[in-house]
Protein backbone atom coordinates (compact mmCIF):
# COMPACT_ATOMS: atom_id res chain seq x y z
CA UNK A 1 0.00 0.00 0.00
CA UNK A 2 2.45 2.49 0.97
CA UNK A 3 4.45 1.90 -2.69
CA UNK A 4 1.09 4.15 -4.03
CA UNK A 5 1.13 6.55 -1.34
CA UNK A 6 3.75 9.03 -3.38
CA UNK A 7 1.83 8.09 -7.07
CA UNK A 8 -1.17 9.09 -5.14
CA UNK A 9 0.52 12.48 -4.39
CA UNK A 10 1.40 12.68 -7.82
CA UNK A 11 -2.01 12.27 -9.14
CA UNK A 12 -3.23 15.23 -6.95
CA UNK A 13 -0.83 17.60 -8.06
CA UNK A 14 -2.45 16.37 -12.12
CA UNK A 15 -5.99 16.73 -10.37
CA UNK A 16 -5.03 20.15 -9.55
CA UNK A 17 -3.64 21.22 -13.10
CA UNK A 18 -7.06 19.75 -14.37
CA UNK A 19 -9.32 21.38 -11.99
CA UNK A 20 -7.74 24.47 -12.58
CA UNK A 21 -8.02 24.63 -16.52
CA UNK A 22 -11.85 24.06 -15.28
CA UNK A 23 -11.63 27.28 -12.93
CA UNK A 24 -9.81 29.27 -15.76
CA UNK A 25 -12.45 28.72 -18.77
CA UNK A 26 -15.10 29.91 -16.28
CA UNK A 27 -13.18 32.89 -15.74
CA UNK A 28 -12.52 32.37 -12.09
CA UNK A 29 -9.00 33.68 -11.38
CA UNK A 30 -8.81 33.43 -7.86
CA UNK A 31 -8.99 29.82 -6.98
CA UNK A 32 -7.21 28.56 -10.23
CA UNK A 33 -4.01 29.98 -9.07
CA UNK A 34 -4.00 28.88 -5.79
CA UNK A 35 -4.33 24.57 -7.48
CA UNK A 36 -1.41 25.11 -9.54
CA UNK A 37 0.26 26.64 -6.03
CA UNK A 38 -0.80 23.23 -4.23
CA UNK A 39 0.29 21.70 -6.98
CA UNK A 40 3.72 22.94 -6.32
CA UNK A 41 3.11 21.61 -3.27
CA UNK A 42 2.43 18.57 -3.96
CA UNK A 43 5.33 17.81 -6.58
CA UNK A 44 7.90 19.63 -3.82
CA UNK A 45 7.03 15.91 -1.47
CA UNK A 46 5.70 13.02 -3.63
CA UNK A 47 9.60 12.47 -4.30
CA UNK A 48 10.79 13.14 -0.84
CA UNK A 49 7.68 10.87 0.69
CA UNK A 50 8.79 8.06 -2.22
CA UNK A 51 12.44 8.56 -0.57
CA UNK A 52 11.12 8.11 2.81
CA UNK A 53 8.89 5.01 2.25
CA UNK A 54 12.08 3.44 0.43
CA UNK A 55 9.82 3.15 -2.55
CA UNK A 56 11.34 5.61 -5.61
CA UNK A 57 10.72 3.68 -8.92
CA UNK A 58 11.54 4.77 -12.51
CA UNK A 59 7.28 5.02 -13.05
CA UNK A 60 6.68 7.68 -10.43
CA UNK A 61 9.31 9.68 -12.34
CA UNK A 62 7.43 9.71 -15.27
CA UNK A 63 4.00 10.82 -14.00
CA UNK A 64 5.84 13.28 -12.12
CA UNK A 65 6.96 14.65 -15.71
CA UNK A 66 3.36 14.22 -17.24
CA UNK A 67 2.11 15.85 -14.06
CA UNK A 68 4.25 19.02 -14.55
CA UNK A 69 3.96 19.36 -17.85
CA UNK A 70 -0.04 19.83 -17.32
CA UNK A 71 -0.20 21.92 -14.15
CA UNK A 72 3.50 23.81 -14.68
CA UNK A 73 3.26 24.36 -18.67
CA UNK A 74 -0.64 23.87 -19.96
CA UNK A 75 -2.42 25.42 -16.81
CA UNK A 76 0.23 28.74 -16.43
CA UNK A 77 0.25 29.42 -20.52
CA UNK A 78 -3.33 28.92 -20.35
CA UNK A 79 -3.67 31.85 -17.59
CA UNK A 80 -1.80 34.18 -19.50
CA UNK A 81 -4.37 34.03 -22.68
CA UNK A 82 -6.86 34.63 -20.12
CA UNK A 83 -5.24 37.30 -18.40
CA UNK A 84 -2.15 39.02 -20.21
CA UNK A 85 -2.58 38.43 -23.46
CA UNK A 86 -6.54 38.20 -23.97
CA UNK A 87 -6.30 41.09 -25.93
CA UNK A 88 -4.24 39.53 -29.21
CA UNK A 89 -6.59 36.65 -30.22
CA UNK A 90 -4.77 33.59 -32.16
CA UNK A 91 -1.28 35.69 -31.55
CA UNK A 92 -1.77 35.67 -28.41
CA UNK A 93 -2.51 31.89 -27.51
CA UNK A 94 0.51 31.14 -30.40
CA UNK A 95 2.95 32.53 -28.77
CA UNK A 96 1.49 31.46 -25.24
CA UNK A 97 1.41 27.79 -26.41
CA UNK A 98 5.36 27.86 -26.96
CA UNK A 99 5.72 28.22 -22.82
CA UNK A 100 3.98 24.47 -22.33
CA UNK A 101 6.33 23.32 -25.70
CA UNK A 102 9.31 24.66 -24.03
CA UNK A 103 8.57 23.04 -20.87
CA UNK A 104 8.04 19.29 -22.28
CA UNK A 105 11.42 19.73 -24.48
CA UNK A 106 13.10 20.65 -20.74
CA UNK A 107 11.29 17.47 -19.00
CA UNK A 108 12.73 15.17 -21.88
CA UNK A 109 15.59 16.36 -21.44
CA UNK A 110 15.81 16.03 -17.93
CA UNK A 111 14.40 12.28 -18.13
CA UNK A 112 17.38 11.07 -20.35
CA UNK A 113 20.23 12.84 -18.12
CA UNK A 114 22.20 11.55 -16.05
CA UNK A 115 20.47 12.20 -12.79
CA UNK A 116 23.53 12.21 -10.85
CA UNK A 117 24.04 15.55 -12.31
CA UNK A 118 20.79 17.16 -11.20
CA UNK A 119 22.25 16.71 -7.25
CA UNK A 120 25.16 19.26 -8.36
CA UNK A 121 23.09 21.77 -10.96
CA UNK A 122 20.26 21.98 -13.23
CA UNK A 123 20.33 22.69 -17.05
CA UNK A 124 18.05 25.38 -17.60
CA UNK A 125 15.55 26.20 -14.87
CA UNK A 126 13.00 23.22 -14.02
CA UNK A 127 9.58 24.07 -15.11
CA UNK A 128 7.74 23.97 -11.90
CA UNK A 129 9.70 26.96 -10.73
CA UNK A 130 9.25 28.35 -14.31
CA UNK A 131 5.19 28.15 -14.25
CA UNK A 132 4.96 28.70 -10.35
CA UNK A 133 6.71 32.52 -11.36
CA UNK A 134 4.31 33.11 -14.40
CA UNK A 135 1.55 31.98 -11.76
CA UNK A 136 2.58 34.64 -9.25
CA UNK A 137 2.84 37.22 -11.59
CA UNK A 138 -0.55 36.57 -13.32
CA UNK A 139 -1.37 37.47 -10.00
CA UNK A 140 -0.70 40.85 -10.55
CA UNK A 141 -2.06 41.23 -13.75
CA UNK A 142 -4.03 44.93 -12.96
CA UNK A 143 -0.39 46.00 -12.09
CA UNK A 144 2.48 45.06 -13.95
CA UNK A 145 2.28 46.20 -17.72
CA UNK A 146 2.23 43.71 -20.74
CA UNK A 147 5.35 44.44 -21.93
CA UNK A 148 7.20 43.50 -18.88
CA UNK A 149 5.25 40.55 -18.45
CA UNK A 150 5.65 39.31 -22.06
CA UNK A 151 9.64 39.63 -21.63
CA UNK A 152 10.21 37.83 -18.54
CA UNK A 153 7.15 35.62 -19.78
CA UNK A 154 9.48 34.56 -22.60
CA UNK A 155 12.66 34.51 -20.55
CA UNK A 156 11.82 32.12 -18.15
CA UNK A 157 10.80 29.86 -21.44
CA UNK A 158 14.16 30.16 -22.97
CA UNK A 159 15.98 29.62 -19.33
CA UNK A 160 13.96 26.11 -19.34
CA UNK A 161 15.42 24.92 -22.62
CA UNK A 162 18.87 27.01 -22.15
CA UNK A 163 21.42 24.76 -21.22
CA UNK A 164 23.03 27.62 -18.24
CA UNK A 165 23.97 25.57 -15.34
CA UNK A 166 22.11 26.56 -12.27
CA UNK A 167 22.71 25.45 -8.84
CA UNK A 168 20.66 22.82 -7.68
CA UNK A 169 18.54 23.67 -3.97
CA UNK A 170 19.74 20.11 -3.04
CA UNK A 171 23.12 21.08 -2.51
CA UNK A 172 22.10 24.51 -0.90
CA UNK A 173 20.29 23.41 1.37
CA UNK A 174 16.88 25.80 0.94
CA UNK A 175 13.40 23.97 0.24
CA UNK A 176 12.61 22.70 -2.69
CA UNK A 177 10.53 25.98 -4.38
CA UNK A 178 10.13 27.29 -0.54
CA UNK A 179 10.99 31.04 -2.13
CA UNK A 180 7.21 30.32 -3.92
CA UNK A 181 5.43 28.96 -1.19
CA UNK A 182 6.23 31.81 1.35
CA UNK A 183 5.35 34.28 -1.61
CA UNK A 184 1.97 32.73 -2.02
CA UNK A 185 1.56 32.41 1.33
CA UNK A 186 2.11 36.23 1.78
CA UNK A 187 -0.17 36.83 -0.77
CA UNK A 188 -2.89 34.55 0.50
CA UNK A 189 -2.50 36.46 3.86
CA UNK A 190 -2.98 39.67 1.62
CA UNK A 191 -6.33 38.40 0.16
CA UNK A 192 -7.14 37.26 3.37
CA UNK A 193 -6.76 40.68 4.78
CA UNK A 194 -8.25 42.51 2.17
CA UNK A 195 -11.66 40.72 1.85
CA UNK A 196 -14.19 39.61 3.99
CA UNK A 197 -14.31 36.40 5.51
CA UNK A 198 -16.61 34.79 3.23
CA UNK A 199 -14.93 35.84 -0.30
CA UNK A 200 -11.94 34.29 0.54
CA UNK A 201 -11.26 31.54 -2.46
CA UNK A 202 -12.43 27.99 -1.67
CA UNK A 203 -9.29 26.04 -1.94
CA UNK A 204 -7.81 28.82 0.39
CA UNK A 205 -8.40 26.28 3.16
CA UNK A 206 -7.32 23.06 0.91
CA UNK A 207 -3.78 24.73 0.39
CA UNK A 208 -3.26 25.26 4.29
CA UNK A 209 -3.85 21.87 4.94
CA UNK A 210 -1.37 20.70 2.11
CA UNK A 211 0.82 23.45 3.60
CA UNK A 212 0.77 21.73 6.95
CA UNK A 213 1.06 17.96 4.88
CA UNK A 214 4.24 20.26 2.98
CA UNK A 215 5.95 21.21 6.60
CA UNK A 216 5.50 17.38 8.19
CA UNK A 217 7.49 15.99 5.11
CA UNK A 218 10.30 18.44 5.44
CA UNK A 219 10.74 17.75 9.28
CA UNK A 220 10.62 14.22 8.42
CA UNK A 221 13.22 14.29 5.80
CA UNK A 222 15.21 16.31 7.78
CA UNK A 223 15.72 13.82 10.30
CA UNK A 224 17.34 11.24 7.66
CA UNK A 225 20.65 11.29 8.17
CA UNK A 226 22.60 13.57 6.01
CA UNK A 227 26.08 11.97 6.33
CA UNK A 228 27.23 8.25 6.42
CA UNK A 229 28.58 7.91 10.07
CA UNK A 230 32.15 8.06 10.29
CA UNK A 231 34.01 5.21 11.54
CA UNK A 232 35.68 5.57 14.86
CA UNK A 233 39.34 5.55 14.98
CA UNK A 234 40.68 2.40 17.14
CA UNK A 235 43.38 3.80 20.24
CA UNK A 236 46.98 4.06 19.60
CA UNK A 237 47.66 0.81 21.88
CA UNK A 238 45.15 -1.52 19.99
CA UNK A 239 46.87 -0.61 16.92
CA UNK A 240 50.43 -1.67 18.25
CA UNK A 241 48.64 -5.16 19.67
CA UNK A 242 47.26 -5.81 16.06
CA UNK A 243 50.69 -4.74 13.92
CA UNK A 244 52.57 -6.95 16.39
CA UNK A 245 50.25 -10.01 15.30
Amino acid sequence: MKKHIPNLLTFGNLFCGFLAIIYIINGDMRNAPILIFIAIMLDAVDGRVARILGVSNEMGKELDSLADIVSFGVVPALLVVYTYFSDFGMVGIVFAGLFPLFGAYRLARFNISDQSESLKFFKGIPITLAGGIVTFLVLFSKTIPVWLFAIIFYLLAILMVSRMRIPSFKKIGLPKYSILITLFLFYMVYLFARTRFEQVPVFFYVALATYILYVVVRFFKEKEPRFPMRRRKLPKRFKWKLRKK
